[in-house]
């Protein structure tokens, strides 16, 4: 099989190849989501049934695949978002998202570990597009009089960020804890009444 370009584009991957990249590609986010895994090149291609070798060959490196599998995670998650923003009122679609965030979160352990000093320009993508819907919502929630203006809309994502990944961390034991935080947080986010 020639998998030089033709005048009908690129060269076409051989069949093997785009089956071991998709072996790769699952046991990468499969691993993501046990907590304690360790995300190397031999431990992926280990749970893939592969060779180190053919997972490098696959995806060029490392940082390559694990950009794919927390893209593939990520992608999701992030079109959640928009389509909250689309459909409902800017507070209820941040206190629905930040549930759902908390949940993802908490699966998937290994996206907020050993990722640190990697190149992954998918995953930022996504990210920056994350914390842009989240922005958005907490914008529109300030419009809307449902969330106080007297900080920083940039201190309020960075404070939602951060108290979303410490809840899943946590790994509340039930769905009524993670209410319970949600709740605090955002209750301490409306406007303030004067007395």
């Amino acid at each position: 099989m020639s998998t030089s370009p033709g005048p009908q584009g690129p060269p076409k991957r051989r069949a093997d190849a785009v089956r071991n990249r998709e072996l790769a590609l699952a046991a990468a986010v499969a691993l993501m989501s046990e907590r304690g895994a360790s995300l190397t090149v031999e431990t992926i291609a280990r749970r893939a049934g592969l060779g180190a070798a053919t997972v490098v060959r696959a995806f060029g490196g490392k940082d390559a695949l694990l950009d794919a599998a927390v893209a593939q995670l990520l992608e999701p998650v992030v079109q959640r978002a928009r389509d909250l923003l689309a459909e409902t009122a800017p507070y209820l679609a941040l206190r629905t998202f930040l549930g759902e965030l908390i949940a993802f979160q908490a699966a998937h352990h290994a996206v907020n570990e050993q990722l640190t000093g990697l190149d992954l320009p998918a995953t930022t993508a996504l990210r920056a597009g994350l914390v842009g819907a989240v922005e958005e919502m907490i914008g529109g929630a300030r419009r809307d009089g449902e969330v106080r203006a007297d900080l920083d809309p940039a201190v309020i994502s960075a404070l939602i960020g951060a108290t979303a990944l410490a809840v899943a961390r946590a790994e509340p034991s039930s769905p009524d804890l993670v209410h319970a935080y949600l709740t605090v947080l955002l209750d301490g986010l409306r406007p303030h009444l004067a007395a």
